[in-house]
């Protein structure tokens, strides 16, 4: 796959750099406040309006996997947790709210027999299957399947673009889904299953041990190809990460910027970063995650997380929380003084700021 990506305007970052230098500072005094500021101008950000059109997708689907007692939590959670979600009773509603942002919630498979979602203007309904197939069996999707939730997450962000949306922050629910995410990382990354498990939910030594060990099979099962990101999400992926995928590089070709969350987060970037390279401009990473595996994936995909908070919770809480640094940076584009406004001296003029 393919994507036009709007090239990274060079030309306003450097202009909001060089307008952050003529603030009343030391030059650089602050730090990646600075450097969120000139990423959001080469993505074509307004700072000064603030990105007042803001919202969070949360892209939810059961596993099959989760079947094999990898998850500390029943597969009757997921949709447990999106009816929470539409009542608006989960963190990434109390923190949405906080940043002055809407949630959507994506069901792009949801399992609800025990639990029905229904009607409702927060829930964009586009299931491909009520799950994936357990993929310590066969594959846990087919292809038209796959092509079915990227295209989900294309829908998903293309709605909330025409009702008006400045910035994006993205989530995830499904139980099992760290599980698919390590096997994604594993095999996109090459490394060795252990090095890129957690323990998700809060598993115990010996349920990571059986976790990891299931995950060796699966993967020796199925061979994905790290040369074939297709054949990766086929064999051993999650649709709501084929969802994300497809919301990232939606986002990115409308030069919307994105707030990553966390590992399951970043195992559909390292999906998007391979059909479309590019767009990874338009992403920034929010906290850097308990899930060991979270690390290295964002090494490859050249992002630094701007939080460490020790978060694991996942719905896009992380990224949430990267609204306030957003409108740190927006205020002080927009109300710091200059020193020419202030009257103040700077270095060139031989005083001490």
């Amino acid at each position: 796959m393919t994507d036009r990506i709007p090239a990274l305007d060079r030309q306003a970052a450097q202009a909001m750099q060089a307008r952050l230098d003529r603030k009343t500072k030391p030059l650089g005094s602050l730090g990646r406040l600075e450097e969120l500021a000139v990423s959001l101008a080469g993505m074509g950000g307004d700072l000064p309006g603030g990105f007042k059109r803001r919202a969070v997708l949360v892209a939810a689907a059961d596993h099959g996997i989760a079947r094999q007692g990898v998850s500390a939590y029943p597969p009757e959670v997921t949709p447990q947790m999106v009816l929470n979600f539409l009542a608006g009773g989960a963190a990434i509603n109390v923190l949405a709210k906080q940043g002055g942002a809407r949630v959507l919630v994506l069901d792009a498979g949801v399992n609800d027999a025990s639990a029905p979602l229904p009607l409702h203007a927060g829930l964009l309904r586009r299931p491909v299957a009520p799950g994936t197939a357990d993929f310590s069996q066969g594959p846990a999707m087919t292809r038209a399947q796959a092509e079915a939730c990227v295209q989900a997450g294309r829908e998903a962000v293309s709605q909330l673009a025409a009702e008006g949306l400045d910035l994006l922050a993205v989530g995830e629910m499904g139980i099992g889904n760290t599980t698919a995410a390590s096997a994604i990382c594993a095999a996109l990354l090459q490394l060795p299953v252990a090095q890129v498990t957690g323990r998700g939910t809060g598993l115990d030594v010996a349920g990571w041990e059986k976790k990891v060990a299931i995950l060796e099979k699966a993967l020796a099962l199925h061979q994905p190809q790290a040369t074939d990101a297709w054949d990766v999400l086929c064999k051993v992926g999650g649709f709501e990460i084929g969802a994300l995928a497809g919301a990232l590089m939606e986002a990115s070709a409308r030069r919307i910027p994105v707030i990553l969350d966390g590992f399951i987060t970043g195992a559909a970037a390292l999906l998007a970063n391979a059909w479309a390279p590019e767009a990874k401009g338009y992403w920034l990473a929010s906290h850097q995650s308990v899930e060991i595996g979270h690390r290295h994936l964002l090494e490859r995909l050249g992002l630094r997380a701007y939080l460490n908070l020790d978060l694991r919770l996942g719905e896009g809480s992380g990224a949430a929380l990267m609204f306030p640094l957003v409108d740190a940076v927006c205020a002080i584009v927009r109300d710091m003084a200059t020193f020419d406004s202030a009257g103040v001296s700077d270095k060139e003029a031989g005083q001490a700021v």
